[in-house]
């Protein structure tokens, strides 16, 4: 009879061993569920400590969120107000810092060649176009090809091997979207904006403002038509990415490197202005094609800017597609 009140403790404290581990295991893996925990370390008298691993990341989006919120409470003229103070900043850091600005329209011919790169990468690792305006590729090639001529027959230097480079590029994404199977991804209802639309307005005004050397009246107007069509080349892409509202990684990649580069182009322009032995310093008052120059770099940069705004975002959260409001563009 003595055995049995033995037995019933020992039961019992045998269940509270197994409830205290059942316990301790529970909690642990909702921890480590939950991602709030990097690792759990013994120590003795069987506690275990918990590392909050994900504290900082926790952190640094509390951050960005806080300067997202801040951002969006500013009105358009601040809004405006910061993106030119920044723009100014960096074309002062850039003029100290480059001697020769010639060199920033070599960086940005660089870097368009640069973006190309990863956008054919893209599509053979992919074997999908979905989101890439063939029209805007189409607007690229020609005044690519514009270029690569006037480049030849005036120039022949380091821009004319890239401008040959990003070409090639550019004319085979236009071959594999049309002739490979990638033309089986290429979302054609969504790439609407004509391309008649875009090279007959630049057609006119070239033949208003075209570059006044002695050159033949063909290449000086060719010159102008190729200025004019690459500072708008890219509004196909952008209306077709306003109409998917969601940009995939690799092609929003693609777009923010054509943003950096116009902006160094922009940058190279707008800098010749405080160089006075440029051409472009002494004839900005002697006709209208070195203002045409600074007014289709000024566009094109500012057509890109809303894209390049919301692509940083988006990186800084780590999302892997780029999400945009539906006045973006």
């Amino acid at each position: 009879a003595a055995s049995a009140p033995r037995r019933l403790e020992r039961s019992t404290r045998a269940h509270r061993r197994t409830r205290a581990r059942s316990l301790v295991g529970s909690s642990s893996a909702s921890v480590a569920s939950s991602g709030r925990a990097s690792s759990r370390l013994p120590e003795s008298g069987g506690r275990v400590i918990v590392t909050m691993g994900s504290f900082e990341e926790a952190s640094r989006r509390a951050r960005l969120n806080k300067a997202q919120q801040w951002i969006k409470k500013r009105s358009q003229h601040e809004k405006t107000a910061m993106v030119v103070g920044l723009c100014v900043f960096v074309l002062l850091t850039l003029k100290l810092v480059i001697e020769d600005h010639d060199s920033l329209f070599l960086m940005a011919e660089a870097v368009h060649f640069l973006g190309i790169g990863v956008l054919g990468y893209k599509l053979v690792l992919t074997k999908n176009c979905s989101g890439l305006s063939l029209r805007s590729q189409d607007l690229t090639a020609i005044f690519l090809g514009i270029r690569l001529y006037c480049s030849a027959m005036m120039e022949g230097d380091w821009h004319t091997l890239l401008d040959a480079l990003t070409l090639a590029a550019t004319l085979w994404i236009c071959y594999a979207m049309r002739f490979t199977e990638l033309k089986h991804s290429y979302t054609k209802g969504l790439d609407t904006l004509p391309v008649s639309w875009v090279l007959g307005p630049c057609a006119v005004a070239a033949l208003i403002a075209h570059p006044t050397t002695t050159h033949m009246f063909v290449n000086r107007f060719l010159w102008a038509t190729c200025v004019y069509v690459e500072a708008v080349s890219v509004l196909p892409q952008l209306r077709m990415m306003q109409r998917a509202k969601v940009v995939e990684r690799f092609t929003a990649n693609y777009v923010f490197a054509l943003g950096v580069a116009r902006f160094l182009s922009c940058a190279h322009w707008v800098l010749q202005m405080f160089d006075g032995q440029s051409y472009l310093a002494t004839a900005i008052g002697s006709g209208l094609w070195p203002v045409m120059v600074l007014l289709s770099e000024v566009v094109q940069t500012f057509i890109l800017a809303d894209f390049c705004y919301y692509y940083v975002l988006s990186t800084a959260e780590g999302g892997s597609v780029v999400r945009l409001p539906a006045d973006v563009v």
